[in-house]
C-alpha cells in the first residue's frame, strides 16, 4: 500500500517543494494552506501560491483560518491515516493533537541553519544580520517553535549582493531538491534525528514595516543589509521632504560626508564610519521602481541635501 502525505505550506516558497513531492510519485493526499487574503478595499481575493498550485495539479486543499480547537479538521486528518505531514512556511502552530495524527509525525523544512533564527523571519534576519552562510534545516515539529530533533541540515553562502527573493528562491529550489533524498527514510521510520542545542538558539521576529527606516550613522554593510533583507517588501526607506523613498537596490562606495549627505548627483549617500552607498533602484512611494539614472532626471534630492 502507498504511503500518504499532508502537506501543510502557504507562500511562493512552499510551491517547488510541493512540485517536486508530487511530480516524483509521492501521494499527496490533501494540502493545508492558509485561506485567500482580502486587497484593495475588500475587492479582490488573492489565493496564496499553494491553493493555486494544488488546483493546477488537482491535488485536494483546504485553508481553515486555524487548526487550533477544530474538531472538523481533526477528524478529517485522522480519517487519512496518514504517514507523514510535511510543512513548509504554513504560517500557523500546528495543536499537539494533529501531530500524533500521522505514523512518523510532522517534519517542517525550515529555511536557516538551525538553531540559529528559529521564527517568522529567517531569510530577512540572516541578510539583515550579515550572515556569511544560510541554509535549509529538516526538522520534527514539536510544540516549541522550530525546536525539535533535526534529521539534516544543507548550506549554501550567502551573497551579500542578493536580496531576500532572491536568496529565497535560493532556498526554496534546494529544498526541493533535498526533501527527496529524506522523504523516503523518514517515511520508513529509518532516518535519525538528533536535538538541537538549544543554547544556542536565535530568534527571526516577523519584520515590521518601521524598522525598514534607515538610519545613516550605521555603517554602509549593515545598511546594505537592511537594504537587501528588505527587498522587494517591506522595503528599507529613508524620508526627504515629507516623501517616502524606498531603496531596492544598493552597493557600498568609499564617500565621506555628514551622516545622509547627499554627496553626488547621482545619489551616493554618506554613512556612519567613512563610507557611503550608491543607490542602483529606487522607488517613490506611489511610483514604479527606477533606474538611479531615470529617477535623477526628475528628482528633488540634489547633491548636498542631507536626508532622513
Amino acid at each position: 500500500m502507498s504511503k500518504k502525505i499532508i502537506f501543510m505550506g502557504t507562500p511562493l516558497f512552499a510551491v517547488p517543494i510541493l512540485k517536486s513531492l508530487y511530480q516524483n510519485g509521492y501521494p499527496i493526499s490533501v494540502v493545508y494552506t492558509q485561506p485567500p487574503q482580502k486587497s484593495h478595499r475588500g475587492y479582490k481575493i488573492n489565493k496564496s501560491p499553494i491553493q493555486g498550485i494544488s488546483e493546477t495539479l488537482n491535488i485536494d486543499f483546504r485553508s481553515p483560518q486555524s487548526l487550533k480547537n477544530n474538531i472538523e479538521e481533526y477528524e478529517y486528518l485522522k480519517k487519512i491515516k496518514a504517514d507523514l505531514g510535511i510543512v513548509v512556511a504554513y504560517g500557523q502552530m500546528i495543536p499537539k493533537e494533529i501531530l500524533t495524527l500521522t505514523k512518523q509525525g510532522f517534519i517542517n523544512i525550515h529555511a536557516s541553519i538551525l538553531p540559529k533564527w528559529r521564527g517568522a523571519a529567517p531569510i530577512q534576519r540572516s541578510i539583515m544580520n550579515l550572515d556569511t552562510e544560510t541554509g535549509i534545516s529538516i526538522m520534527k515539529i514539536t510544540e516549541k517553535l522550530d525546536s525539535g530533533p533535526i534529521s539534516n541540515i544543507y548550506k549554501i553562502k550567502l551573497d551579500q549582493k542578493l536580496n531576500a527573493l532572491e536568496v529565497s528562491e535560493k532556498l526554496s529550489l534546494l529544498a526541493a531538491d533535498k526533501i527527496l533524498d529524506n522523504v523516503d527514510e523518514i517515511l520508513d521510520g529509518k532516518l535519525k534525528f538528533i536535538d538541537q542545542d538549544h543554547s544556542k538558539a536565535t530568534y527571526a521576529k516577523k519584520i515590521v514595516k518601521g524598522e525598514g527606516q534607515i538610519d545613516w550613522s550605521n555603517d554602509a554593510f549593515k545598511i546594505i543589509g537592511k537594504i537587501n533583507g528588505l527587498s522587494p517588501s517591506p522595503g528599507a526607506f529613508f524620508n526627504f521632504d515629507g516623501q517616502r523613498y524606498k531603496i531596492l537596490k544598493a552597493e557600498v562606495a568609499n564617500g565621506i560626508g555628514k551622516n545622509g549627505e547627499v554627496l553626488t548627483d547621482g545619489l551616493e549617500i554618506a554613512c556612519g564610519k567613512n563610507k557611503s552607498i550608491k543607490i542602483i533602484e529606487i522607488q517613490r512611494e506611489g511610483k514604479r521602481v527606477q533606474k538611479i539614472n531615470e529617477f535623477m532626471l526628475g528628482s528633488q534630492i540634489k547633491k548636498g541635501s542631507v536626508i532622513s
